[in-house]
Parts: C-alpha cells; structure tokens; sequence
C-alpha cells in the first residue's frame, strides 16, 4: 500500500530550488506555462485563454492534492517565491506500487538542469516516502528535450508502442 497522505504538504529543497505547492498566487506563472506555444506543442491540453483558465485550475489541482490523488509542485529558485516549472506525482497504483510524472518549465528557465535537479528530489521523495516502486512517464514521440531528461535519470524506454496514441512513447524507472 502506497503512502499517500498529502495533508500535510511536502516542502521539497535541494541546492537551487524550492519545491512548493502551487498556490492562486502561481496564476500569472501558470497562466503563461499553459498558453505558450512551445510548452504546449507536444502536451494534449488544451491552451490557456485567461488568468481565471489558470485560476480554476490551480484550485483544481488542489483539490486532487487534498483527496490525495497527485502531489503537484511549484518549483521556485532559492527565496525567489516565482515559479519557473511544475513537477507532479500522479495516477497511483496501490496495486502496482507505482505512479506517473510529469514536469514542464518556462522556456527562459529551460536548459539550465533546473527539471533535472527537481526530478531527481522528486524521485526520491516518491521511491522513499510514497513507497511506489515504479515511476512512468508518456511523452509525445517528438519531444526530445523530455526524453533526453528522462535518460539522464536512468529511466527505460518500454518499446511496445502505445496502441490507443501512436505518438506517445513511455518511459518507467524502477527502484
């Protein structure tokens, strides 16, 4: 049985960052991650119009946290409280012992190890607290950013092809 109790929620710090939960606050930050063109080229969402888009979805994320369904992190560098990305735990597996990931970061912050950083404490977290035994991720086939991180934390490759979503390729690590 998987750890999953959020009431409390978990604070993460690593060398650069501080890993939050998203708050109303975010909304701008949000806002821009969900109605950026690049961010979203490869994500099957739909885009971002406004500020109250961001708003009600920061509250529903929320509300996912509460009922412990997903962790949902706001990642901020050091005492600057601006998030620049979002990292999440969700689609828990008591059965299977596992659950997803999933990460994007604003384009001015890409490229600097900041996910990578995040992920890894995030992975920690999830094999150490949460008790999963095994993390997944799907990606659109194109994304090459998100698969070369993913390599970059020791995650396989699941060669069977998705048969629902041709354009997805998945990922898992294992503890």
């Amino acid at each position: 049985m998987l750890n999953k109790n959020f009431n409390t929620f978990p604070i993460l710090k690593t060398e650069r960052l501080i890993i939050r939960q998203l708050e109303i606050g975010d909304e701008q930050e949000i806002f821009t991650l969900r109605s950026d063109d690049e961010i979203n080229k490869y994500l099957d969402r739909p885009i971002s119009h406004t500020l109250e888009e961001a708003r009600n979805f920061i509250i529903k994320i929320n509300e996912y946290v509460l009922n412990n369904d997903a962790l949902y992190w706001a990642l901020t560098l050091g005492d600057d409280n601006t998030l620049v990305g979002t990292i999440c735990l969700y689609g828990f597996s008591d059965e299977n012992l596992s659950c997803e990931i999933g990460y994007e970061l604003l384009t001015n912050f890409q490229g600097q190890g900041i996910m990578q950083e995040a992920a890894k404490e995030v992975i920690y977290y999830a094999f150490n607290t949460i008790k999963v035994q095994k993390i997944e991720a799907s990606l659109h086939k194109d994304n090459q950013c998100s698969i070369q991180l993913l390599d970059k934390l020791s995650f396989k490759k699941i060669e069977k092809a998705d048969d629902t979503n041709p354009q997805l390729v998945s990922y898992y690590l294992k503890r």
